[in-house]
């Protein structure tokens, strides 16, 4: 069973966590996936509209690549009642101190 080309890039860049489009390029081409052009603009742009990466232009030729952070946001209220039932829970066995 072979890897789809897209997973290949797409772990590359997790990899990395940033880097350039030439970067990639020449790291795919080390492990033996020689990608055309369009190809690679193609799986580029599929991980980008699937929100898995950013792609910014650096100069006129090369752009820069990066893993997208989703920042998970702590929601205070569930974390009290995690907390609570946490608490409930060890005070149900009594005699038993930490």
């Amino acid at each position: 069973m072979t890897i789809p080309i897209r997973n290949t890039v797409f772990d590359k860049i997790k990899e990395a966590n940033r880097l350039t489009d030439v970067e990639l390029l020449k790291s795919l081409a080390k492990d033996g996936h020689v990608i055309a052009e369009d190809r690679f603009n193609k799986i580029l742009l599929d991980l980008e509209i699937l929100g898995l990466i950013t792609v910014s232009w650096v100069t006129k030729d090369e752009r820069r690549i990066e893993i997208v952070t989703i920042k998970q946001e702590i929601d205070e209220v569930d974390e009290q009642v995690k907390e609570t039932m946490e608490s409930d829970y060890e005070a149900s066995f009594p005699g038993l101190d930490k």
